[in-house]
């Protein structure tokens, strides 16, 4: 049985409620894909928080506890300061939160390269106090033996190749890869090898489309794009990014709506209110009973 929360309509507090729901699972999101086709794309968005969670999880297949939390979240110039501690504080509340998507967790830097050991105490530990299905880690074939040893092991991984944000100090900086054709078969090689490792599907992240429609029809486990392909077996985008809570998105985000818009101009009218003191009204006061 999942875990999912409903809203307490007298305190507005979260509180969990038993839900008799199934959570898909990752054999089932590898099922999606058969014989080399995914019939009906998957669709994933990032979450941090069990309110974004509820919202979310109806709509998704899989909700991403991203790294990307050290930039939308806390303000972090990238991804690199993201501690193992961050990541499981936000992947426990997206896991309260939610009842039908697959819940993944991001490896955050520095917690799984150093050693196999090293990345089997930081999966485990994810996995262990989140109640997370699955961790998501960066790298090609650099990374293959980590993801055979976690996989082996009994935690799955979804890979993820092309544009890796832990490693854009190497890349020197967010463009597009795969434009030449060197780096172009790197990216190849890359995601065979962790797929030949044991990883159940892999994050494609801003490479050329000729490239992610390649990658996608070479490969049998589900390939999801971000700046890659329509062609792709799903897509995973940043929900803030999505929901246009940012002035300055990536070129591949297309925004759905203007939540930062609505958020300002709800604060404005608040303001207004408090200061011309017609907030609070009548209806929002304790009186004596008659």
């Amino acid at each position: 049985m999942s875990t999912t929360f409903t809203l307490d309509t007298s305190t507005s507090r979260a509180n969990p409620t038993p839900a008799p729901m199934k959570r898909l699972t990752v054999p089932a999101i590898q099922r999606r894909k058969v014989e080399g086709k995914t019939d009906e794309p998957l669709v994933m968005l990032t979450a941090y928080t069990a309110r974004q969670a509820q919202l979310l999880d109806p709509h998704c297949d899989m909700l991403l506890v991203g790294d990307s939390l050290g930039q939308v979240i806390y303000g972090l110039p990238s991804t690199l300061p993201v501690t193992l501690d961050m990541m499981i504080a936000h992947g426990a509340a997206v896991v309260r939160g939610s009842y039908h998507s697959l819940v993944l967790v991001d490896m955050p830097f520095g917690s799984y390269e150093a050693s196999h050991a090293q990345a089997f105490a930081s999966a485990s530990r994810v996995m262990a106090e989140t109640g997370c299905a699955a961790v998501k880690l960066e790298g090609g074939r650099a990374m293959a033996d980590t993801i055979a040893f976690l996989t082996q092991r009994g935690i799955p991984v979804m890979a993820h190749v092309g544009l890796t944000p832990q490693a854009v100090n190497a890349l020197g900086g967010y463009g597009a890869r795969g434009k030449s054709q060197e780096e172009h078969a790197k990216i190849m090689d890359d995601a065979r090898a962790v797929a030949s490792a044991g990883a159940f599907a892999v994050v494609l992240e801003g490479v050329l489309e000729d490239l992610a429609v390649a990658i996608t029809d070479s490969l049998d486990i589900p390939v999801i794009g971000i700046g890659a392909s329509a062609h792709c077996d799903g897509q995973v985008l940043v929900a803030e990014d999505m929901l246009g809570m940012f002035e300055r998105v990536p070129r591949f985000v297309k925004r759905y709506e203007n939540i930062a818009e609505t958020i300002s101009n709800a604060a404005e009218r608040y303001a207004a209110e408090v200061r011309d003191r017609s907030f609070p009204t009548a209806d929002q006061v304790y009186r004596p009973k008659k």
